[in-house]
């Protein structure tokens, strides 16, 4: 079997590469290259009775999040809310890579209450962040450390917009033993208050754990375990704590396949989750 030389995750959405059967070594962008990324997310959720304004959360990639703030009301109701990433990568030296990404959101929202039902359907930019990952060091006996940072360029609420409230930090550390992969990213989301309409806001902190493990079954099929530990801070409105901080725990599966030799594949993630509203992970 091909020796495995790393493994994956940074801040974009990319989990591993598969490169028969799996590498890292394009982990980091080339010097002077630019490369393109895109991903989706779905979340179906049901709501009823008193909502509290507890955050509805869906991620767009392994430490990249689209927090959607609510309102204190008494309903039932369902949404289907689709999340579209699109991620830009340039490598300005051997070991550092810059990026960009811009997200947008489409939404069904059905309810129903005393006042009788409603529909009702929106879409439009959510936000843009940019940042910088890092390779500190590599794989040679002792794990390999990446680092990455980040800064929310523009971010949508319900009526304005803020600009650089909201950054995040994190590391990811990975051992390879051939045919075997195993790693751990930390990541820390910082969000300050701000401005929506008349009203101060301020998005509860985010802590995100995943401790991972990827297998390359042949020359071409690699496959993921791991788990997603997450807790969200309480969201405030005009400075008074709304709703609850919360943990979720997911279990995150994937699995990857080599096409040729010349392209990579990337495993997809599914997870189990507890309740409704919690995050969604694609």
């Amino acid at each position: 079997m091909r020796a495995i030389s790393g493994v994956l995750l940074a801040s974009l959405p990319h989990l591993a590469w598969a490169d028969l059967p799996l590498t890292v070594e394009d982990l980091i962008t080339d010097k002077g290259k630019v490369k393109l990324e895109l991903s989706m997310s779905y979340v179906n959720a049901d709501r009823q009775g008193i909502s509290t304004a507890d955050p509805l959360t869906i991620q767009t990639g392994p430490a990249s999040f689209v927090t959607l703030p609510t309102r204190v009301s008494e309903s039932v109701g369902n949404s289907d809310i689709a999340a579209a990433t699109l991620g830009l990568r340039y490598g300005f030296a051997a070991k550092a890579e810059i990026y960009a990404r811009l997200s947008g959101l489409a939404s069904s929202q059905r309810s129903s209450d005393l006042g009788g039902s409603r529909k009702n359907s929106e879409s439009g930019f959510v936000d843009a962040w940019a940042g910088v990952n890092y390779q500190f060091k590599q794989d040679d006996g002792m794990p390999a450390v990446l680092g990455f940072a980040e800064i929310a360029l523009r971010e949508k609420h319900h009526v304005s917009s803020s600009r650089f409230k909201s950054a995040m930090l994190g590391l990811t550390t990975y051992k390879a033993i051939d045919p075997v992969v195993f790693s751990f990213t930390g990541a820390y989301r910082f969000n300050h208050e701000r401005e929506d309409s008349a009203q101060r806001y301020q998005p509860g902190n985010l802590l995100l754990l995943t401790p991972n493990v990827a297998f390359a079954i042949n020359d071409r099929v690699t496959s993921t375990t791991g788990v997603q530990w997450t807790r969200h801070a309480t969201d405030r409105f005009d400075g008074q704590a709304q709703g609850i901080a919360h943990t979720t725990t997911d279990l995150l599966l994937g699995v990857g396949y080599g096409f040729a030799k010349d392209h990579s594949s990337t495993p997809r993630s599914s997870s189990t989750h507890r309740d409704a509203t919690a995050p969604r992970y694609g």
